[in-house]
């Protein structure tokens, strides 16, 4: 990881939502469950290889290399749009965000 400011603000965010969901919930197992939804999501986000996962989903099974770099490459990779891959994210985070909402709610 080349910031560690991102995540550091993450979890510190991620403390303050943990408290205000334990408060707000008076459930000590519902801020649990906030503190570890929220760290998989922060694993999944701020963490992951970008070098790895900064390409189309199809060369995903490839190895990378850092010996040859990509000169057509004009944007940094973090700022590449790949539908598929933002789509895949949507799905996993909406679902996961989804099912959490509901055991805090209820």
């Amino acid at each position: 990881m080349e910031n560690d400011a991102v995540l550091r603000t993450s979890l510190v965010w991620l403390a303050a939502i943990m408290v205000v969901t334990g408060l707000y919930t008076q459930s000590l197992k519902k801020a649990a469950v906030t503190y570890l939804f929220g760290m998989l999501a922060i694993c999944g986000v701020v963490l992951p290889d970008w070098k790895y996962f900064d390409r189309p989903v199809s060369q995903w099974s490839t190895l990378v290399s850092d010996d040859d770099p990509d000169p057509s490459q004009s944007a940094p990779p973090r700022f590449k749009f790949y539908p598929v891959r933002l789509l895949i994210y949507t799905t996993v985070y909406g679902y996961a965000f989804h099912k959490w909402w509901k055991f805090i709610t209820s």
